[in-house]
């Protein structure tokens, strides 16, 4: 192979690299949204179980037609579990139900703090190294998530007269922190745990069926299933949570998770700001702030500055 022919499979490689982060982050920022929508209709746990439930199965019935052989027994299925409450369960309980209370705009700003704490994580625990860079991109995307919470928590004054946004609720704002927390741990412990025998569709599928299991009486002793009302809406917006969320986005995010590390991968979050504001705008009509924008800059650069390959 000549050096020109490497280097057009290098573009192709690298072509379908990034058509593949920008369909995980269209996947991944659209969940918001219609979570926030659907959360109007039943309550958050009530939603998720049934979510988890459905996809994990529906997961589960793919990996079996594609051969990829059996379940998982003893200590690979327990770290499934432990996966699967931490990446679906505990992760989307606590945001969604903040999430009754702070815009969906707000809480993918938040969770896009993610590659900060990942980092900061993943050096002691799996051994990856930050050079001068990323560790600068890592700070821009943080700036630029300060900027947008600073707008939101605190009325967004400034000196910035109108650019700010309204306030949000703390203690929705506490839970979905609890959410990235546990997102955090997930990401850098499935680098430690998740089996490299079991497929994609099994370990997605077995995650999402056992959070689904552990939500259940959860939210069966603490919610009121009175308060589910079936409306066009509320099935439109489970409907793509399944699949274009669970099945789709968990995915292509354990798929970009297998190829590179928790940090690179997890620094993608910091895409999440603009769509999850644009979907929230779009779709819930929530007002999205020039200060928000604002932020959104130096986002966008510390992203670049992460996931950029060094050069050889």
């Amino acid at each position: 192979m000549t050096v020109m022919d490497q280097a057009m499979v290098g573009t192709r490689t690298r072509g379908g690299e990034i058509a593949l982060v920008a369909l995980f982050c269209l996947l991944w920022s659209s969940a918001f949204a219609p979570a926030k929508i659907a959360i109007a209709d039943a309550p958050p746990l009530f939603l998720l179980w049934l979510r988890f439930l459905a996809a994990g199965g529906l997961c589960l019935a793919i990996g079996w037609r594609a051969g990829e052989g059996r379940l998982p027994r003893g200590r690979d299925l327990l770290a499934f579990g432990l996966l699967g409450l931490l990446n679906n369960g505990i992760y989307l309980g606590l945001s969604w139900s903040g999430m009754a209370t702070v815009s969906s705009g707000f809480a993918a700003v938040l969770i896009s703090a993610n590659p900060l704490l990942t980092a900061v994580a993943a050096g002691p625990l799996l051994g990856e190294r930050l050079g001068p860079r990323k560790v600068f991109g890592l700070l821009l995307g943080l700036a630029g998530v300060a900027i947008v919470l600073r707008s939101r928590l605190g009325g967004g004054d400034l000196g910035g007269g109108d650019l700010g946004g309204g306030m949000e609720d703390p203690g929705g704002t506490l839970m979905v922190a609890g959410g990235l927390i546990s997102l955090v741990a997930g990401t850098v412990l499935y680098k430690r745990l998740a089996p490299a025998s079991v497929g994609p569709w099994t370990g997605n599928g077995l995650q999402a069926l056992l959070a689904g299991l552990a939500l259940l009486p959860v939210s069966l002793m603490i919610e009121d299933m009175d308060a589910v009302r079936v409306t066009p809406s509320l099935l439109l917006a489970l409907g793509w949570m399944v699949f274009g969320v669970s099945i789709g986005g968990y995915m292509l995010w354990f798929r970009i998770l297998a190829r590179h590390s928790a940090t690179v991968a997890s620094s993608l979050h910091f895409l999440m700001p603009p769509l999850g504001l644009g979907f929230g705008w779009l779709l819930a009509g929530e007002a999205v702030p020039a200060l928000d924008l604002l932020g959104i800059v130096p986002i966008a650069l510390g992203i670049a500055l992460v996931t950029r390959p060094a050069r050889r």
